[in-house]
């Protein structure tokens, strides 16, 4: 069980309320499809994902980054037992999409950054840390049916 500060708390809250899920998603995922190319092979009916500009701009890439973030409403609700959470999503992408585990880490990375160009000076070292935790939690969770 991971313990939560009431500042990790509030930060991680805070952030996730003031967050625009559908363009915070959006380049969050196109930037991980963008740098990490090989991650592009679990999107095949995405379309036209053959360059930088293509991803940035469809439609399909732009709808998922949703839904990861709105996924990630559930962690925010459930910090105490994220884990559990997300039994069912680990599960998932295991056993039926076969998702290689390292790919739940490069997206959080991606998201980092993006949360860190919204949030500007906002994003302080003890912030970073708060949201790198909640992060960590969140991948270990996904990748614990790997295991």
């Amino acid at each position: 069980m991971v313990e939560w500060t009431d500042f990790e708390r509030t930060t991680i809250q805070d952030i996730f309320s003031k967050m625009n899920y559908e363009v915070v998603g959006q380049q969050a995922l196109a930037r991980c499809l963008i740098v990490y190319p090989w991650t592009q092979r679990y999107f095949g009916k995405f379309g036209n994902l053959y360059n930088a500009s293509a991803i940035m701009g469809n439609p399909m890439v732009a709808a998922h980054g949703a839904v990861v973030l709105h996924g990630l409403d559930k962690a925010v609700k459930n910090m105490d037992n994220i884990k559990a959470a997300y039994a069912e999503l680990s599960v998932l992408h295991s056993e039926k999409l076969h998702v290689d585990p390292d790919n739940f880490r490069l997206l959080g990375d991606c998201l980092t950054i993006v949360v860190a160009g919204q949030l500007g000076s906002g994003f302080t070292p003890e912030v970073q840390a708060a949201f790198q935790k909640f992060l960590a939690v969140v991948v270990s969770s996904l990748q614990r049916q790997y295991h």
